[in-house]
């Protein structure tokens, strides 16, 4: 028989972890995003100086297992000395700080890949025609480039951020207590991994789920809106045009 009881106080136990686990989330979310933009503009520069680190940054991150980095950046930074006498050792010697940095440097990998194709998805007629009315070098990439490349980036982007809540999982391997390193524990104690499991795995269903719903609701508010025929053409000269899909 199924016993309600602890499955209501396991859930209690692992929403109390929940806090942790979309701290994790959203810190390297963040740090993750900012860095794969700066990936990104050294990726597409024409300076090899400058495009083969961002490819050999791209080709480490995603050719290697999250664990083994992470497991590096804890683990393997503090053995040397100049590291743990540096600035470095108030952030590295945390493992929060170490969770947080590892996922934001893999997910940085592969959202500098998923940016970088939807920049070259945007059309070359359309950079042309930005220039051609005399839009500044800013004023093309916020008018037509970034809105294009957002719009062709985010559903792979979804894949990532759904992955990246996944792997906060690995957070508890160096133990941070997020909601599978609560889980861990209560299995040491109960010896219950199927209902426990259970559990974890319903709560990551549901913040999945929540991350799909919220990219849906932001695809929806970035589509562009059938344009009627007619109209000024200087004004729609200066709006990005729907790309063929």
């Amino acid at each position: 028989m199924i016993d309600f009881e602890f499955l209501g106080n396991t859930f209690l136990k692992l929403l109390s972890a929940l806090p942790t686990t979309l701290g994790l989330f959203f810190a390297s979310l963040v740090l993750g995003l900012g860095l794969s933009l700066v990936i990104v503009a050294l990726r597409v520069s024409r300076r090899p100086w400058l495009s083969y680190p961002a490819r050999g940054y791209i080709a480490l991150f995603r050719g290697t297992p999250l664990l083994v980095q992470m497991f590096l950046i804890y683990y393997g930074l503090g053995q040397f000395p100049a590291v743990r006498e540096s600035f470095a050792w108030v952030v590295l010697r945390s493992p929060y700080a170490c969770a947080v940095l590892s996922l934001a440097l893999c997910t940085a990998g592969y959202t500098a890949e998923i940016i970088r194709g939807g920049l070259l998805s945007v059309p070359q007629g359309q950079i042309e025609a930005g220039l051609a009315i005399g839009l500044s070098r800013w004023q093309l990439l916020w008018r037509i480039l970034a809105p294009i490349t957002l719009r062709q980036a985010l559903p792979a982007y979804s894949t990532e951020a759904i992955l990246l809540v996944k792997s906060t999982a690995l957070a508890s391997l160096v133990t941070v207590w997020d909601v599978t390193g609560v889980a861990q524990q209560i299995i040491q104690r109960t010896y219950r991994t199927m209902e426990v499991f259970a559990c974890a795995a319903a709560i990551y269903l549901v913040l999945n789920f929540l991350v799909v719903r919220a990219v849906a609701w932001l695809e929806q508010r970035l589509a562009v809106p059938a344009r009627p025929r007619g109209g000024n053409p200087a004004v729609q000269a200066t709006q990005p045009l729907p790309t063929d899909q």
